[in-house]
C-alpha cells in the first residue's frame, strides 16, 4: 500500500510537471506565432495567438497543430493613396503545419476569418468630407449611404452598394447619381470620385479570399477563408 501512493505521488509530481512544461511551451510557440504573423504587410499591431488543443508537446512532435487562432487589429488596404483600416480580424487556422526546424508556423490545411469594418472607417477613407454611413440592405446587397462634398451644390446624400470584388476586394460604388448633378458639367466624374472606390485586401494572412460581406447598424463584416494556407512574413 505504502508503494503504491509512493507511486501515485509520483505520479501526480511529474503529471504536473508535464503539464507546467507543455504551458511553457505553448506560451512560447504562440509568442513567436504572433511575431510571425504580425510581421506581413498591413499589419500594425502585435496579434494574439492561442494554440489549441492538448498536450502541446504531442502536437509539436508530430510537427502539426490543431489549430491556431489569431485576433488582429488595424489591418491597412490602400488604394489610390486612400487607406482602409480593418478595425478587427479574427482569423482561425486549422491542421497547422509547423517548420522542419519547429521554429515557426508554415501553413495550414484551411482556414477561416472574419473582419470588421466601422463606417467611420470608411468616412476616413474616402477624404475629401465624404462621409458614409449605414443603407440596410436591397436584394441582398449592403448599402450604404454616401454624402459627398460638392462646392457647387448644396449636400446632397446618394444610396450606394457595398460588395466583394474579385475574392480580395471591396468596393463601394453609388448606385445613382441625382439629376440635378448630371446636369452639370464635370459634376457626375467630381462626384464619383468621391463615392465610387476599392481597397485591395491583399495583405490578409495566407491571401484568403473574400466570401462574404454583410452590413449592420454597427458596421460592416467581411468573412473570408482559404485552403492550403501558406503563413509567410
Amino acid at each position: 500500500m505504502r508503494a503504491l501512493k509512493v507511486l501515485l505521488v509520483l505520479v501526480v509530481i511529474f503529471g504536473g510537471l508535464f503539464v507546467a512544461a507543455d504551458r511553457v511551451a505553448v506560451n512560447l510557440a504562440e509568442s513567436k506565432a504572433a511575431d510571425k504573423l504580425g510581421s506581413m504587410n498591413g499589419i500594425t499591431s502585435t496579434p494574439k495567438v492561442s494554440i489549441k488543443g492538448f498536450p502541446f508537446l504531442t502536437q509539436v512532435a508530430a510537427r502539426n497543430l490543431d489549430e491556431v487562432d489569431a485576433d488582429l487589429d488595424h489591418l491597412a488596404a490602400r488604394s489610390e493613396g486612400r487607406t482602409l483600416t480593418l478595425k478587427h480580424m479574427s482569423a482561425q487556422f486549422h491542421d497547422v503545419a509547423l517548420t522542419s526546424d519547429y521554429s515557426s508556423i508554415e501553413s495550414a490545411a484551411s482556414a477561416t476569418a472574419t473582419a470588421e469594418i466601422s463606417y467611420a472607417d470608411l468616412t476616413n477613407a474616402a477624404g475629401g468630407g465624404v462621409k458614409i454611413s449605414y443603407g440596410g440592405e436591397k436584394d441582398g446587397h449592403a448599402q450604404v449611404k454616401i454624402s459627398p462634398n460638392v462646392p457647387l451644390l448644396s449636400s446632397f446624400e446618394v444610396t450606394g452598394t457595398i460588395d466583394i470584388v474579385h475574392g480580395d476586394t471591396v468596393r463601394v460604388r453609388a448606385d445613382h447619381i441625382p439629376a440635378m448633378c448630371r446636369a452639370l458639367p464635370s459634376c457626375e466624374r467630381e462626384v464619383r470620385t468621391q463615392t465610387d472606390h476599392g481597397w485591395k485586401l491583399d495583405q490578409l494572412p495566407g491571401n484568403l479570399k473574400l466570401e462574404k460581406l454583410t452590413a449592420t447598424a454597427q458596421g460592416i463584416s467581411v468573412t473570408a477563408s482559404g485552403t492550403n494556407v501558406k503563413i509567410t512574413g
